[in-house]
């Protein structure tokens, strides 16, 4: 029948329709068309029109006889479900590039396309497991994703049990990311966060420092594992009160033998390669060096003895020295005016803001009317501000029953500030190895693991709050949104052109002052951030934004107003700017298949 539909647009132009009487049936309606051969008007049959509906047949026969006709969309096709797919296809042609279904299980099958169902989800919309299922289920669904995972009536509960599988796969998934990301002899960083915890059932989560703001809630910690580009590679829960430095040994046991790396060098910041750590978890350990930094104590400390001399980065900003109490260790002293000046400025903030809110407790002790009195009462109030502050060593205090005075500790504010914008780097890493500005920078790309956790936890994939109860769903739902950060990560560096991501990153590094010096975005980069624009006149979007515009890319089910012809799909066609977006990807939007992900 659409083949005859075809041939109609070809000779509408030479065609007509005839009405051939058929006895005792309704006639034959046909569609012809006539021409000349020897001289002689000959006519054939064309088409037979006598099943398609008589208001097209009419509709054909005024265009023929070269009236006008008005066609009404509705009676040609219906168009039964319009579902966002560009940003699904999107994520998962970046799944199948990477080859992370093979990756997960290299057999297929419904738990594994569940899996991956669940990390496009949290790449695309993050929700709880609930959402994520109704937003797949064919009868609410809010996009392609279930449909072309081919899992359209999954509910949340399947979603638990495929967790449960995946944790299962952890350990093998993670050492094949580790073969393909990491190598003898690189750079491995490692930073531990905490994220706060809904209710109380978990073992898992326990009261610790929060990092969100967040100290009334229960907390979990998790460490991650990246190469030295910041792509993901492994990810451990622990209690939420684990101390940052005591996660760094199983860490080092994951690299040894379960990734039988026999050469890295680990890099952690100052308050996770403690010298505690490094006595009893890292030194002795063959083939493992490390980079790290000193405390703001062990810095003044090298001040007071003479081995660090403050007057050195009136020339330089960078240098290496020696120090009987590092034996054996290169220390690399780094000045960073930029840094000095911002943390003046933050001192100064906190001083004066904590100046403020003790001038309120002297004035309530002043007053005539209900004073404040009481030693005990006031230094509790005082204590308060002091320590919300962090600054309270740089004050003293004079408290009495009936008075409260308070002035600056100018000597410690001049000690510490000497100190504004020096760090230093210490490594085990020889020097004929790794260069001093190799070594800083380096330590300094600790900065995309922070990156990564901003990302994990409130930008993109919002791995907090979380409200499981079982520690084994806890683990999977971290190891889960870190594979959605996986697969961001490689999405984000294939659209960086058309995102305010600096798609540049060597000129911007080559522009670079020194190591020292902030990092620097790209020229192309500045002028996008500028413009809004690309090079090309294309707008600039955020991640978020330009998935969402992909979303709108949809994956339509059409039905034809023909008898016996089934319904079929047919996908929005994208925008120039939505197929510059596709191109970078290298991906082609199709439709629903979900077994294609091996390929």
């Amino acid at each position: 029948m659409l083949d005859n539909v075809r041939m109609i647009c070809y000779y509408i132009v030479v065609m007509y329709i005839e009405r051939v009487p058929n006895r005792n049936s309704p006639p034959c309606v046909l569609l012809r068309e006539s021409y000349r051969e020897d001289g002689k008007v000959k006519k054939r049959t064309l088409a037979n029109l006598s099943n398609i509906p008589p208001h097209l047949v009419a509709g054909l026969q005024a265009m023929v006889s070269g009236r006008g006709v008005v066609v009404d969309v509705d009676d040609v096709f219906e168009i039964i479900s319009s579902l966002p797919h560009g940003h699904v296809e999107a994520v998962l042609g970046t799944v199948r590039k990477l080859g992370l279904g093979r990756l997960i299980d290299s057999r297929g099958g419904r738990e594994r396309d569940l899996v991956i169902a669940m990390i496009a989800a949290r790449v695309i919309e993050p929700c709880s497991k609930f959402a994520t299922a109704q937003g797949m289920n064919s009868k609410t669904q809010t996009s392609s994703l279930g449909l072309m995972m081919g899992v359209p009536d999954a509910d949340e509960n399947e979603l638990y049990g495929a967790m449960d599988w995946l944790l299962e796969r952890q350990e093998r998934i993670e050492n094949a990311l580790a073969a393909r990301h990491l190598e003898n002899g690189s750079l491995v960083l490692y930073d531990v966060t905490s994220t706060y915890f809904e209710g109380e059932a978990c073992p898992l989560a326990m009261r610790g420092y929060s990092r969100d703001g967040k100290g009334d809630k229960l907390q979990i910690v998790f460490g991650l594992l990246c190469n030295q580009e910041g792509c993901p590679v492994a990810v451990e829960v622990f209690d939420g009160d684990t101390g940052d430095p005591s996660t760094l040994a199983p860490q080092i046991e994951k690299l040894r033998a379960r990734f039988h790396l026999e050469r890295i060098v680990l890099v952690g910041d100052r308050g996770m390669i403690t010298e505690k750590r490094l006595k009893e978890d890292v030194r002795g350990v063959e083939g493992l060096d490390w980079i790290t930094a000193l405390r703001a104590p062990q810095i003044r400390l090298l001040v007071e003895q003479g081995a660090l001399q403050l007057s050195l980065f009136d020339t330089t900003e960078l240098c290496a020295i020696t120090s009987p109490d590092y034996p054996g260790e290169r220390l690399i002293v780094c000045h960073n005016p930029p840094l000095a000046r911002k943390r003046r400025a933050k001192r100064e903030e906190l001083l004066a803001a904590t100046e403020k809110e003790l001038e309120k407790i002297a004035a309530a002790v002043r007053r005539v009317k209900k004073p404040l009195r009481g030693e005990a009462e006031i230094g509790l109030r005082a204590g308060k501000i002091i320590n919300g502050h962090k600054v309270g060593k740089h004050f003293r205090l004079e408290i009495e029953d009936a008075r409260f005075g308070f002035s600056r500790d100018e000597k410690s504010i001049a000690r510490e500030a000497a100190l504004d914008g020096i760090y230093v780097v210490r490594t085990s890493v020889p020097a004929a190895i790794m260069s001093d500005e190799q070594t800083v920078g380096a330590y300094k790309s600790l900065s995309t693991v922070e990156r990564a956790f901003r990302s994990l936890k409130t930008v993109d994939l919002k791995v907090r709050p979380i409200y499981h109860h079982l520690p084994g769903r806890v683990r999977a739902h971290v190891f889960l949104c870190m594979l959605a950060y996986y697969v961001e990560w490689h999405v984000r560096r294939s659209l960086a052109p058309l995102l305010f991501d600096d798609h540049d990153r060597e000129t911007a590094r080559q522009s670079r002052e020194n190591v020292v010096a902030p990092a620097r975005v790209s020229p192309a980069a500045v002028k996008k951030a500028r413009t809004k624009g690309t090079e090309a006149g294309d707008p600039v979007e955020s991640f978020q934004q330009l998935l969402d515009n992909l979303g709108t890319i949809a994956l339509n089910l059409v039905q034809p107003s023909l008898p016996g012809v089934a319904p079929f799909y047919k996908i929005t066609r994208p925008s120039p700017l939505q197929q510059k977006a596709l191109d970078l990807l290298g991906v082609t939007p199709r439709v629903p298949s979900h077994a294609t992900l091996d390929s």
